[in-house]
Order: structure tokens, then sequence, then C-alpha cells
């Protein structure tokens, strides 16, 4: 009985093998195979000439004071003009709202639906007492080792440069497009979009424009930051997470530190165990969606176990969870995080406080909502606190088709330019201007063609923010590839 029973089981088990086997290498390979596009001639160092420009202008954005820099963007937008002469002689340009600029350049076909690039002008302040540690002035746009650096120079100026650059060299070639083509560059994106690339969209509907695609600012092409692929990585964002900060406020017994109240009824006794709830209470995460569609484009480039894992979630997918749970950029492509970002309580040492505040910041995975979050915090929170939402919030964006013309287009445009780059849609776990524009596109993407190593991505919003003069030349040639193949007939 018991041979038998052994027998059995090991059969099973060959079976098991068998059908891993099977189904991995079932799954074959999503990237496109495509022709290197044609050399192009750029002058890389006139582009960086012109971005280090760009950033000696402090264009920070204020989310309270509008009028913060004005005058610094007002600068901006005179150099813009000075740099691309073709740009503003042959395209209509439009300041939205004050500051946010949009650009047309007209199709010759008018029945085509047409497009938008985008990037903004605003970039984040540098953190106190960080100054000394740049390696260059933050707003100097000095050039030194091969690298443009300052702030701006990869978000998100490289990308608005870029942008201009590409079409001032299609107007001087006699290029023009098919389709209308907007150029959409936001004052206000690290602060909400909504004076800038808001107000735009706004305005397109006003004129009742509906774009074929957008592409912003997003992912990037890494390298070394997926385990166990050895290839880039260009990832294209098809959605990104939605943004809810919720305020909680809760009352307790007021008085003199040395008659403290009983257990359970200070105010910073009751928002220290609401936040510990929380902070232990995370939200389901998941491999679906977005994230599943990026595994499983990867797995056919991976080998040995980790095409194995890829390619069986149906089996391995608690055990692959469990491991990209334990990466913070990982966690967050699985899960709506939780973030305790703000607490408030107290003014002096011997006086204990009759409230307590703090913000809980929460980015939404696709399919979560902000009603459901706000009734789990009031779960973990109870009835006597008091909470509220910010303003700003907003659900997840909408999911892009990965099947549709305009992400097969980048596709392509990616592959003929970054040759062993694997293409794989993915998920923008940050906040863009692009999601404004789900309301009158289907097709939003998020994708900047940015190298970035594993020790790379501490400069984006951080000390030492940079990127290389080659790079900043692909970056021209993504876009002008990009509006050459509008052009082209469909494969």
């Amino acid at each position: 009985m018991i041979k038998r029973l052994v027998l059995v089981l090991l059969a099973l088990l060959l079976l098991l093998a068998a059908a891993l086997a099977v189904n991995t290498l079932r799954q074959p390979s999503r990237q496109v195979d495509v022709a290197a596009a044609p050399p192009l001639a750029i002058d890389t160092q006139a582009v960086a000439d012109k971005l280090a420009g760009a950033i000696r202008f402090r264009t920070v954005s204020s989310l309270e004071d509008a009028n913060q820099n004005a005058e610094q963007f007002r600068q901006l937008h005179a150099y813009l003009e000075q740099r691309f002469p073709l740009v503003h002689q042959k395209l209509k340009r439009e300041t939205v709202n004050g500051l946010s600029l949009l650009y047309t350049w007209q199709g010759s076909d008018p029945s085509a639906k047409p497009i938008a690039l985008m990037a903004h002008q605003d970039v984040v302040p540098i953190a106190p007492g960080t100054e000394a540690k740049w390696q260059a002035q933050p707003f100097a746009g000095e050039q030194k080792d091969g690298f443009v650096w300052g702030r701006g120079a990869w978000d998100d100026k490289a990308n608005l440069v870029s942008e201009l650059e590409a079409v001032e060299m299609l107007l001087a070639s006699g290029f023009q497009p098919r389709e209308t083509v907007y150029l959409a560059f936001g004052a206000d994106e690290e602060v909400s979009g909504l004076r800038g690339a808001a107000q735009i969209v706004k305005l397109l509907q006003e004129r009742q424009v509906r774009l074929d695609f957008v592409i912003d600012e997003g992912l990037l092409i890494t390298e070394g930051v997926m385990p166990g692929l050895k290839q880039p990585a260009a990832l294209v964002g098809i959605a990104e997470k939605g943004f809810l900060s919720v305020v909680m406020k809760v009352s307790g017994t007021p008085g003199h530190s040395s008659m403290p109240p009983l257990a359970g009824e200070s105010a910073i006794g009751m928002m220290s165990a609401a936040l510990r709830r929380l902070d232990d209470d995370q939200l389901p995460g998941t491999i679906r969606g977005v994230a599943r569609e990026m595994f499983e484009t990867i797995a056919p480039e991976l080998g040995g176990f980790q095409r194995v894992a890829l390619s069986n979630l149906w089996l391995f997918g608690p055990l692959v969870q469990r491991q990209l749970e334990k990466g913070a950029s990982t966690n967050a492509m699985l899960r709506t995080t939780t973030a305790l970002t703000i607490v408030n309580a107290g003014n002096k040492d011997n006086v204990i406080p009759g409230e307590a505040q703090a913000t809980v910041n929460f980015r939404l995975l696709p399919g979560d909502t902000r009603d459901a979050v706000m009734a789990h915090v009031r779960r973990d929170t109870g009835e006597r606190f008091d909470l509220s939402a910010l303003p700003g919030s907003a659900e997840a964006s909408p999911v892009s088709p990965t099947q549709s013309a305009s992400y097969q287009l980048i596709n392509r445009t990616v592959r003929s330019l970054f040759p062993g780059t694997i293409v794989a849609p993915g998920l923008m776990i940050g906040a863009t201007d692009s999601r404004y524009f789900a309301a009158i596109s289907d097709h939003v993407y998020r994708f900047s063609p940015v190298r970035a190593r594993p020790e790379d991505l501490p400069r984006f919003h951080g000390t030492n923010e940079r990127i290389s003069a080659a790079n900043l030349g692909e970056l021209v040639r993504f876009y002008h590839q990009l509006l050459r193949n509008l052009n082209a007939p469909a494969p």
C-alpha cells in the first residue's frame, strides 16, 4: 500500500513538473522584432547646453502661492523662444492660466486624431541642509563628466527640451505630421497640476479635442533594477495610482502632566494606537492587473526558476508575492500603500494636549477606490476620530490598453532605438499631469526614455540630479522617431 502511494505521489510530481515545463515553454517572447531606426545626426552638446540653460531658471512651484517664482517661469518662456526659433515661428503657442504652455503643430490631415507630448516646467525645491552635498550647484546648469547637473535635469526639463529639440529638427527638415501634435507643458505638476495640466485639458475640452494618445513623463529604461533580467527594461506606464491623504483628528482629556488621564483617554495615546493599527493593517496585496501583465511580459526573457515561477503564477503566485513584498518599490506595485506622513500634538512638555492630528497618505491601486480606503481608515480608527480628505485626491487612472496601435507605436519605436531592450507595461506609482488627460484620451502612457541604474534612483527629487549628454541625445532621437513613425503606414 505504501509503495503504491509513493508511486502515485511520484507520478503526480512528474505530471506537475511536466505541466510546469510545458506551460513555461508555451509562453513565447512578447518582444516585437523591428528594424533598427535610421541613423540621425544630433548635436548632443548643443542640446546639453540648452538643457543647462533651462536649469538655471529656478522654476520651483508652490501649492499655496500661484505667483511664486512667476518671473522665473516667464524668463524660461523667453529663453525657450530664443533657443527654439522654428518652433516659435511655425507652431501656435498659448499661455494657459498664466504660466503653463500649450503648443499646437497643425497636422496635414484634419480627420486624423491629434496626439499630445507632455512635460512640465516646474521643479521641486532643494531639501534644506543638503546643498553642500551636491557635486554641482543645483541651479547652475553645470556640465561635467559627461552629465548635465541640476534640479530639473531629470525631472522634467530634459523631456521638455528634448521634445522641443525633436520638433525643431523636424521643422528644419520640412517635416509635417499627419496628425496635429500638441506640446503641453504644465507649470505646477509638482504641487497638483490643477492650475496647469487641468486647465489645459479644460481648454481642449472646450474646443472639443479628443486625443488619439498622450505621452508624459513616467517609467524609465532601467538597467540592473529588475532581479534576474540582464537586458535593460523599458517600462511603459499604462496606468498610475490614485492619491488620497486622510486627516485624522481625535480629542482627549487635556490637563497637567502630573495627573495624566487614564489609559485610553489621552489624545496622543489614542492617535498612536490608531496609527499603529493602520501601519500594521496594510491593505491586501495581490499580483493582478498591470503588475501581472508586466511580469507575464518579462517572464519569457528570464532564465531558470524565475522564468518558471513567473510563467506559472497560478502555482507560484503566493511565493512570488512574498518576495515582491520585501522591496518597497515592488511592494508598491501590488497594493494600495499606507504612508504615515504628518503627526501633530502638544506644544509644552508639562501640558497634556486635548487634541492630536495626523495625516496618512494612500496611493491607490487601480481597482481600489477612495471610498473603500476611507472605510478602511474608519474601521481601524473608530467612531471617536474625525476623518477628512485633503483637497487634490484622485482615483487611480484608467488602464490604457497594450494592444492598441498607440502602445505598439511606442513599443516599436523603443525597440528600434534601444537594441536588446525589453519593453513591458508598468504601473506608475507616483502622480503625473497625465492623469487629467484621461478625460480626453483612452490611451495615456507614462514613459521617459531616461536610462537609470539602481544607484541613480535616489537622485530623483534628491541630491545630485543629473542626466548624461548621451542619454539626452537618445531622448531627442526617441521623440524625433516617434513623430516620424506617426506618418509611416501601419505595419
